[in-house]
């Protein structure tokens, strides 16, 4: 069985979702739809689409069997309901919503589905599950090469100068500072999901240190930020279900060069550890330490000045353009990906099939709706905390999918 697949959003991000679900066996047409018709006819000329739509609402209206969702963050949960609700499969960018609510009503859709004739798939795209670091660290835990995990840290530190400015600009308009300000743990789960992609645990109450902007140019500025919000840093600490301690960075002011490596993970236990900085990885035990930043290496997938890249901000491009490390095992990829533009440590091929894979056999995506909200979830509560001046709240959690 093929499936048709509708892209959300025809920004800087979508090309490489596009190209990549064009280029699947089992997807048997890309269809796209965008607010500005602009965007919409400039990518579906460039990647020759030729189903797309005037609005959202049509797309859902029409038979196409999944929607790809690649809108401005604070937008996705509302979409992904609409989704859920027309009967549509789902793949959502980061992060999953808003709000404890949002990311509940999305939970029981899907739960709702699974006893129907047409069970819904809904899948985070996250990132980091596929990030060597990630993938090495499964191995390692799954040897009993850890021990026991008592303590880990997973940093999203990407400077608003590296980027970001001119993101927040493409999609935000002459508006566009109002959205720039959007609160840095409101987009946690390249931190957290790099973290419990390797653990499996979740966390059950958290303490957040917001640090207020003081740059004053108008982004993180409560008077003008849609989202109230004027932390630019912030650092939390998390209690787990099983004991253990989790910290997690989310900085958009930091002297540091995201473009080497935006995410960054560090897993402590009783029997060995593993750190990460910008170009090097090390692998430590009780005898001695060993840099393995070769074996997760993952190179380019295509050169920063592919033409399929245009549109994206120069700052951004080392994140579209990354190929595979040594620990991926792309023997499970469709072959037809091979030579194609990858991205964010390896991640992109391995997202695409992993959708598609999910909706076509009717099995769970790593990433499944209990899962994202666990990635996600932490955050929202983490903001919270900060606004309280670090007061220990406790994190909701809904629980493990279905027959995981």
């Amino acid at each position: 069985m093929a499936i048709s697949i509708g892209v959300v959003g025809a920004g800087q991000f979508a090309p490489s979702f596009i190209s990549l679900f064009n280029a699947h066996p089992d997807v048997s047409e890309v269809r796209l739809t965008d607010v500005r018709p602009e965007r919409t006819k400039e990518k579906a000329d460039r990647f020759g689409l030729t189903t797309t739509y005037a609005s959202f609402d049509d797309m859902l209206a029409s038979d196409v069997d999944a929607v790809a969702i690649f809108t401005q963050r604070w937008l996705h949960g509302p979409l992904v309901l609409q989704a859920l609700e027309a009967g549509k499969h789902v793949y959502s960018a980061v992060p999953m919503g808003m709000s404890v609510e949002e990311i509940g009503a999305i939970i029981d859709k899907v739960k709702a589905s699974q006893d129907s004739p047409k069970p819904l798939t809904y899948m985070m795209g996250e990132t980091s599950y596929y990030y060597p670091s990630s993938v090495y660290c499964r191995q390692k835990l799954s040897a009993g090469e850890f021990g026991r995990i008592f303590y880990s840290e997973g940093d999203y530190v990407h400077d608003m100068d590296l980027g970001f400015y001119a993101a927040y600009q493409y999609s935000g308009g002459d508006r566009w500072k109002e959205t720039a300000s959007f609160p840095p743990m409101h987009y946690p789960t390249h931190a957290i999901g790099n973290v419990l992609s390797v653990t499996g645990r979740h966390a059950v109450a958290v303490s957040c240190i917001g640090v207020k902007d003081d740059r004053g140019d108008g982004v993180f500025d409560k008077q003008i930020s849609q989202f109230d919000n004027d932390f630019s840093n912030a650092t939390a600490l998390f209690k787990m279900d099983d004991g253990s301690v989790m910290r997690t960075n989310e900085h958009r002011r930091v002297g540091y060069p995201s473009h080497i490596r935006e995410s960054r993970l560090r897993i402590f236990g009783t029997e060995g550890s593993f750190e990460q900085i910008a170009k090097v990885s090390v692998w430590q035990d009780k005898k001695d330490s060993h840099d393995v930043s070769d074996l997760l290496r993952t190179g380019k997938s295509i050169p920063l000045d592919d033409p399929d890249l245009d549109g994206v901000d120069p700052a951004l491009r080392d994140a579209f353009v990354s190929g595979t490390a040594k620990v991926h095992d792309r023997s499970r990829l469709p072959k037809e990906f091979s030579g194609m533009h990858n991205g964010h440590d390896g991640s992109h091929h391995f997202l695409a099939d992993d959708f598609v894979r999910a909706v076509v056999d009717r099995t769970t995506p790593p990433v499944n709706a209990w899962v994202a909200a666990r990635y996600t979830l932490p955050g929202i509560v983490a903001h919270q905390s900060a606004l309280a001046g670090g007061e220990q709240l406790e994190v909701p959690d809904f629980g493990d999918a279905p027959g995981a």
